[in-house]
């Protein structure tokens, strides 16, 4: 009974709504349709746009190292290859290291927890590895699970994944940025 009521409410609707639609003679085999005006009003959200202003700021500042940290990692990868021997890979990745905590570390260190996140996914992004598999391979098992540990008491997670679905809104803020 329910279903056949809401059946005649639903043909109702939709003959008045043809009823209001006017239609545009014309010569093309196309016809037109002239809707009734409607005008969309949306109420801007004061809260989500200071998150969204927020998102974009830590954005911005972490994709740099994001996108340093690809390129050192596939110059890593060249010049690990190019090294005859297990000796001279290790020293070659102990001064590497050294390096890029000499050039990076304070600026690391002074980043919110949120912006880590962002840089952990980001890092994930450029190089499609996670950040916990790069500590892994390069620095062994138990300074990967040492850090993992440590990002797990701060709310964190080194395995997380970049999804471009369920990361669409920093992906748009990189597109907007021309970082493509």
């Amino acid at each position: 009974m329910n279903k056949i009521i809401l059946l005649v409410i639903f043909i109702g609707i939709r003959i008045s709504l043809f009823s209001q639609i006017e239609v545009i003679p014309t010569e093309d085999t196309i016809k037109n349709y002239l809707l009734p005006e409607f005008i969309v009003t949306a109420k801007i959200d004061p809260e989500y746009e200071k998150k969204y202003q927020r998102l974009i700021y830590n954005v911005k500042k972490v994709l740099p190292y994001a996108k340093l940290a690809a390129f050192r990692y596939q110059m890593l990868e060249q010049n690990m290859q190019l090294l005859p021997s297990d000796k001279a890979r290790k020293e070659y990745l102990k001064r590497s290291e050294n390096t890029i905590k000499d050039q990076f570390m304070d600026d690391l260190t002074n980043l919110t927890v949120s912006q880590g996140r962002i840089l952990i996914r980001l890092i994930y992004r450029e190089t499609g590895r996670s950040t916990y598999d790069l500590l892994k391979s390069y620095r062994g098992d138990l300074t990967a699970i040492y850090w993992q540990a440590l990002a797990k008491v701060v709310g964190g997670n080194l395995k997380d994944e970049y999804d471009p679905v369920e990361d669409w809104q920093i992906e748009q803020i990189i597109k907007q940025m021309g970082f493509d």
